[in-house]
């Protein structure tokens, strides 16, 4: 049960969502795929190993669980494969990381008119709610997710021959989505907002530009969309958005800090809390954080790409960097992003995600003592 007073995240140890497959179940997708398990089959995996990390949740102290995304490829996945009207394509970005390799991957795109013909989370939140006594969190892509990663190409015009109709369609989805979980118990949502982050690098933003798009007015809509999404949520919901630069097998899309976006994305968007990545240099300083005013701040400052433990005296140290420009009754800790956005996962161990689950509880106690 969620009691935290608004304007504060709900918990000072939260995680972003996903979490490790366990070989069995990343065998089980294979399988699934290649036909040679039926769906009864593949459920049945899904359920046991969602069983075994909701335990793993449990074991590291936390008070919310999620059931780590373990129905899903990727994090926005399932959201397209049960709305009519998408199909996959290629992305117009990459994944690159400190390196310089790069790896490519695929996009939502509608190819005709989209609705919603079933639940999106519904069956995860249900299972989930039953397994475990601690808050169960729902995680869904942002409706940006659904345009940007083929902002120039993102519908047949025949479909949709505007971006408002579009977002007009897709707002009314989840809107539909968040009220039908909200009706089953649902007390935490998290939305997940890839664009807007990726909106505060430079080489992005002239890549969009190139496109003939202007990147302030996408900032704008993707607000505007989020806004649209969650309007009308009950009263008993709590909203939050995670900030994402990218997540895949240890790769990112995006640098930058959210200096250029702060202002508007935090003042304006209808949420309670952001949990946003902190965790690189990549994701700039805390002096953003002074535009967030009544709302609550998870910093994701435990890395989910590496396997180095990160000290706790330094997370103590980097809260305190941040209390220079908001509250310290405001925040919370938590990993940058989740452990696995797809089924591959970051190149960590279980142990390892074990550990920082532990420490995120372990540094929230300690500050927040």
């Amino acid at each position: 049960m969620i009691k935290s007073p608004k304007g504060r995240p709900p918990f000072r140890a939260d995680h972003v969502g996903s979490l490790l497959r366990p070989p069995i179940l990343r065998q089980a997708f294979k399988d699934y795929f290649a036909k040679r398990i039926d769906d009864a089959h593949f459920a049945q995996i899904q359920d046991q190993c969602i069983r075994d990390v909701v335990k793993l949740q449990e074991n590291a102290g936390l008070e919310v669980v999620t059931d780590g995304e373990f129905r899903r490829g990727s994090y926005w996945s399932r959201f397209v494969e049960r709305i009519d009207g998408f199909v996959i394509k290629p992305a117009a970005f990459k994944f690159r990381d400190d390196h310089g390799h790069e790896v490519e991957f695929t996009a939502p795109y509608a190819a005709a008119k989209l609705s919603r013909r079933q639940p999106l989370a519904l069956d995860e939140f249900s299972f989930l709610r039953d397994e475990s006594k601690l808050t169960p969190k729902i995680t869904l892509p942002s409706p940006s997710t659904m345009h940007f990663y083929r902002c120039s190409d993102f519908a047949d015009s025949d479909a949709y021959s505007s971006v408002e109709a579009f977002f007009a369609d897709l707002g009314r989805i989840f809107r539909e989505e968040i009220a039908e979980l909200a009706k089953a118990g649902c007390q935490y949502i998290q939305l997940d907002e890839v664009a807007i982050a990726l909106l505060c690098d430079p080489a992005i933003r002239k890549k969009v530009e190139d496109t003939g798009r202007k990147p302030d007015r996408l900032v704008d809509l993707y607000i505007e969309s989020l806004n649209d999404a969650v309007a009308g949520a009950p009263a008993g919901v709590t909203l939050g958005v995670h900030m994402c630069r990218g997540n895949f097998k240890g790769h990112y899309l995006g640098t930058g800090g959210y200096e250029s976006v702060a202002e508007r994305f935090f003042s304006r968007t209808k949420v309670n809390h952001f949990l946003l990545e902190y965790d690189t240099e990549r994701a700039g300083d805390f002096k953003p954080l002074r535009f967030v005013k009544n709302k609550g701040v998870v910093l994701g400052l435990i890395s989910s790409k590496t396997p180095v433990l990160e000290d706790i005296e330094l997370l103590k140290r980097r809260v305190g960097e941040a209390t220079q420009f908001i509250d310290l009754d405001r925040l919370a800790v938590s990993p940058q992003c989740g452990f696995a956005s797809t089924v591959a996962g970051n190149p960590v161990t279980e142990a390892n995600e074990r550990a920082k689950l532990k420490l995120v509880v372990d540094a929230a106690k300690a500050i927040w003592h």
